[in-house]
């Protein structure tokens, strides 16, 4: 399988960022978060139409199918069993204990509240190419890496309670042609978001401990937020621009 391609620094002979100073860095690349995108300042402003929304949550659902199975290859690259047992959890978390319950499943109802079918959903009727190279790129680079490399890159979720809880504050009162039942993954999202990330923050802080390793550590949480970025970028071009994929070509059929 190919290697990921982020920039890893050379040994250098500089000094080690002490714990709180290494977290605070990580920290600060909150100002480059998603919720800073102008489709997410928008959207939480209520000046998004419905297409603009549905837009989204259909092509963000193609990012929550595939979280299960980000993990899973960090489960299967993870040689020890306490890291295992916790990060498990993530899955069950998406995946559900049973049928009708997890957050794919919440995210199902967050489609039908805004007007999409399930069908389409779960066939990414549609997915955007763009949204779909950027999250299998997250996926490549998850199964590539060591499993604390990829733990490293889910450290978006330092910021993401901020981002859902802005979403329960807004859009009820912007969009209230959506259905109240689509919020249960948000809702979720706030307790088991906060657990997962002081995991994910522990197995870093304990990993890259030198200097040239915490340097590495901020660019994979880099990588990880071009990954979110792009995918905004994708459905800023065909839901705000109405400049899709194609959408100045018309199909050829004839053979020349």
């Amino acid at each position: 399988m190919a290697r990921h391609t982020i920039f890893k620094p050379n040994e250098s002979n500089l000094p080690a960022w002490s714990a709180k100073e290494f977290e605070a860095k990580l920290r600060e690349k909150e100002s480059l978060y998603h919720i800073n995108h102008p489709y997410q300042t928008l959207m939480n402003e209520g000046k998004m139409n419905r297409k603009a929304i549905q837009g989204w949550v259909a092509n963000r659902f193609y990012y929550q199918q595939n979280i299960p199975m980000k993990d899973a290859s960090i489960l299967a690259n993870c040689t020890d069993v306490n890291a295992r047992r916790l990060w498990v959890q993530r899955i069950v978390d998406h995946d559900g204990q049973s049928e009708g319950l997890g957050g794919i499943e919440a995210w199902l109802q967050l489609g039908e509240a805004v007007g999409l079918s399930r069908d389409d959903l779960l066939h990414n009727t549609h997915l955007l190419p763009g949204v779909r190279f950027a999250v299998d790129a997250y996926v490549t680079f998850a199964s590539s890496a060591s499993w604390q490399e990829a733990a490293c890159s889910s450290l978006t979720e330092l910021f993401a309670p901020t981002i859902h809880q802005k979403r329960l504050d807004n859009w009820p009162l912007h969009y209230p042609w959506i259905d109240s039942q689509g919020y249960n993954y948000f809702k979720g999202r706030l307790t088991e978001a906060r657990r997962d990330v002081e995991h994910g923050l522990r197995v870093t802080l304990e990993h890259f401990t030198r200097r040239h390793e915490q340097e590495y550590a901020l660019n994979i949480l880099q990588f990880k937020l071009d990954i979110l970025w792009s995918m905004l970028d994708s459905m800023w071009l065909a839901y705000v621009e109405e400049m899709p994929p194609y959408y100045n070509c018309s199909l050829n059929e004839s053979v020349s």
